[in-house]
C-alpha cells in the first residue's frame, strides 16, 4: 500500500486527462523481482488487479517458463489509471459505434503517477526490476535507452525518480538496481515475431533469478 496522501495527490493530478480507475500494485514485501508494466487496461480497472487481461494471460505463460508464480513477484506499472481514447467503429449493418480503447500514457500522466512508483521502489528495494515495454524502460532509465537494443540485458544502474513536480524534472537515485528490460507481453499481439525474442530474454533471465536467490540466501546465513 501507499501513503494515502500520495494516492490523493495522484488522483487529483490525473483529473484533467482521459484516464479512469486506479489499480494498486500487488505482491509480497520481498519479491523475487519487481515487474513494471505500462498501464492497466479495461479488465484490470474492472477487477482492480494488475496484468489480468490478454497481456496478463501471456505473462502467466512467461512466468511458467521461468518456473515462478505471480505470488513470488511484485507487479506494478508506470501509470495506475487506464489511459483511454474513443474509437469509432462501423458495424456490418452500418451502425456507428463509439467505444473506449486503450492508449499509450502521455508524459503528464506518467508524471502524475511518478511518486507512486518511486515510493514502491524505495520501499521494496527489489533485488531485480524487470521492465516490460518502452514506457517502463524510459521511465526508469531515460529515453536514451531503447528496448530493441537493451532487451535481454542485465543493467546495474541508478534509476530515475521524480525530482520536482513543479519543474517536471527527474534525478537519479543514489541506490543502484539490477534492471532487466524486455518487451511488453501485449507487443506480440501486433508483432508475433517478438515472441521468440521474449522467450530468449526469459532464458537469460532464469539463471539471473537463481543467482540472485543464492546470493540472498548466502547473505542471510551470515
Amino acid at each position: 500500500m501507499y501513503p494515502e496522501k500520495l494516492v490523493e495527490q495522484c488522483m487529483k493530478r490525473i483529473q484533467p486527462y482521459a484516464c479512469e480507475g486506479f489499480v494498486w500494485g500487488k505482491g509480497p514485501e520481498n519479491p523475487t523481482f519487481m515487474l513494471v508494466g505500462e498501464a492497466p487496461g479495461a479488465t484490470e480497472i474492472e477487477k482492480g488487479e494488475p496484468f489480468i487481461g490478454r497481456a496478463g494471460e501471456m505473462l502467466n505463460q512467461f512466468l511458467d517458463h521461468l518456473g515462478i508464480t505471480r505470488e513470488e513477484i511484485y507487479i506494478t506499472s508506470v501509470v495506475r489509471s487506464r489511459p483511454y481514447k474513443f474509437e469509432t467503429k462501423h458495424a456490418k449493418d452500418g451502425t456507428v459505434i463509439q467505444r473506449k480503447a486503450n492508449r499509450t500514457p502521455n508524459q503528464k500522466e506518467i508524471l502524475a503517477h511518478a511518486p507512486l512508483l518511486d515510493y514502491q521502489i524505495a520501499t521494496i528495494r527489489p533485488k531485480l526490476i524487470v521492465t516490460m515495454g518502452t514506457i517502463a524502460l524510459h521511465r526508469l532509465l531515460g529515453k536514451e535507452h531503447q528496448i530493441s537494443a537493451d532487451h535481454g540485458t542485465l543493467l546495474h544502474t541508478s534509476v530515475l525518480k521524480l525530482d520536482s513536480m513543479e519543474t517536471n524534472t527527474y534525478s537519479w537515485t543514489d541506490q543502484q538496481y539490477n534492471v532487466f528490460p524486455t518487451y511488453h507481453p501485449a507487443s506480440i499481439f501486433y508483432n508475433r515475431k517478438l515472441l521468440g525474442e521474449i522467450y530468449e530474454d526469459l532464458d537469460k533471465l532464469r539463471p539471473l533469478l537463481h543467482s540472485l536467490h543464492d546470493s540472498a540466501q548466502h547473505m542471510s546465513s551470515k
